[in-house]
């Protein structure tokens, strides 16, 4: 199968000077911000590309600019830019939480204001569909301009609302700024959340009476969209996504991977306990985003002709490719020996797991 890299840069001319938007990309050395960069250095319909991380990276065709978003240094960088697409942020599950927020806050906020002060006319955030929330009673799908319910209770879903209140509040505080807003589903293809985590177990963990609806998001298709929004053809906020979703049953069909039910207060108070005790990245809210539908409907950038090239299955088995061999339980990656002692636990692998965890853990500590 072809890398992301690959398929983005697919079909591509030379990088020949375009006629369209100079165009800033923050985070451009790694991850979704390089394979963006690789995408506009080599289009026709971006002028000048400027790459903008801590590192120089490869990408042939951009001028680059060594710096910490944080820095407000990269005011002077963004002099002569038309469109700035900040991807520079922390999403490492590892990461730690204060550090990696105040590095998130900080940084949107010195890109947005940096912006404003260069004369830049748009800025283009990407945060995630999570913030629409997951809650019991969501509409299937939702609507882009629906509420955001979601809280800070779930993995960077506290950064992403914060980020999103920033780029909303720009346009007032700096008249002349236009901010654009992408929200991904379940980000697939060389990413580590703990959604992607959740594909990890043995068994599918699945919470008596809910209802988990799954939506993907291939990043060669946050890419395209994010090209769209580099090029000014949408504005405002929007989702992208696979077009429909898939039931929790298709899921254990397509995959696979059998599941293991449990009632919501276990489910609930095991993720609980191992985040407190620091032997899992991901809280407990997490949880309510395999439990709760938080589907899209992605219909402003179809308005705009754009279409994912990626379906929610295609993406799935992608997905299981990409995580065979790995182990995790409740978002807590295991190491061979432990993967192979939880193994023999055939269908309580789950609570045999999490049971044996915070033993451990409480044995250490003296608890």
């Amino acid at each position: 199968m072809s890398s992301p890299e690959q398929n983005v840069r697919s079909g591509r001319s030379g990088a020949a000077a375009g006629h369209g938007p100079v165009v800033a990309i923050t985070g451009a050395a790694s991850g979704v911000g390089r394979l963006l960069a690789l995408r506009l250095a080599e289009s026709d319909q971006v002028k000048k590309v400027i790459a903008i991380d801590e590192r120089r990276g490869d990408v042939p065709g951009a001028i680059w600019r060594v710096l910490d978003v944080r820095d407000p240094v990269i005011a002077e960088r963004l002099r002569g830019v038309d469109v700035v697409v900040h991807l520079g942020l922390d999403l490492d599950l590892e990461s730690d939480p204060k550090a990696r927020t105040a590095f998130n806050v900080r940084g949107t906020q010195t890109v947005l204001t940096a912006a404003a002060a260069a004369g830049v006319r748009r800025a283009v955030l990407c945060t995630s569909a999570m913030v629409y929330g997951a809650q019991p009673d969501n509409d299937v799908p939702l609507a882009e301009d629906t509420p955001l319910r979601a809280t800070a209770e779930a993995s960077f879903v506290g950064d992403l609302l914060e980020i999103e209140r920033l780029g909303k509040r720009a346009p007032r505080a700096h008249p002349g700024l236009n901010v654009t807003i992408l929200r991904p589903t379940v980000l697939v293809g060389g990413t580590d959340t703990s959604l992607t985590r959740y594909f990890e177990s043995p068994r599918l963990l699945v919470v008596a009476g809910s209802r988990p609806c799954w939506q993907f998001c291939h990043v060669e298709d946050l890419v395209s969209a994010l090209e769209y929004a580099a090029l000014e053809k949408v504005d405002g906020e929007m989702a992208v996504g696979c077009d429909g979703w898939l039931e929790q049953e298709e899921i254990e069909e397509l995959s696979g991977i059998r599941r293991m039910e449990l009632p919501p207060a276990i489910a609930l108070g095991a993720a609980s306990r191992l985040h407190r005790l620091g032997l899992t990245p991901s809280p407990a809210g997490d949880l309510a985003y395999t439990m709760h539908p938080w589907v899209v409907s992605g219909s402003r950038l179809h308005e705009a002709g754009w279409r994912p090239h990626w379906t929610n299955e295609e993406v799935l088995a992608e997905l299981i490719e990409e995580v065979a061999g790995r182990n995790s339980v409740v978002g807590r990656r295991l190491g061979r020996k432990d993967a192979t002692t939880l193994g023999a636990a055939g269908a309580t692998v789950a609570l045999v797991g999490t049971a044996a965890l915070v033993r451990r853990a409480r044995k250490r500590r003296g608890i």
